[in-house]
């Protein structure tokens, strides 16, 4: 059996997620990593490289990284 990581506010389904029950807590104007990679649809290691290629912004705060509402509108807007 295989073992998931629970991300707390997610559930496992196995229909993809909709934006919307991806974006939790309106009120936040942050996300972490794992939560960006399932609003794009991506894996948390294809979050960490579009910020180490400088395409999504991010902040770092101590060891923690975290990735602005705007930095995500911005990657999602931007000319292809």
């Amino acid at each position: 059996m295989t073992q998931h990581t629970a991300i707390p506010g997610f559930t496992l389904r196995s229909e993809p997620h909709s934006l919307m029950e991806a974006t939790l807590h309106a009120d936040r104007l942050t996300r972490r990593p794992e939560e960006v990679g399932v609003l794009l649809g991506i894996g948390r290691n294809g979050v960490y490289e579009l910020i180490r290629k400088g395409e999504l912004r991010s902040i770092r705060v101590g060891r923690k990284i975290i990735i602005p509402l705007a930095a995500i509108n911005e990657f999602l807007n931007r000319p292809s």
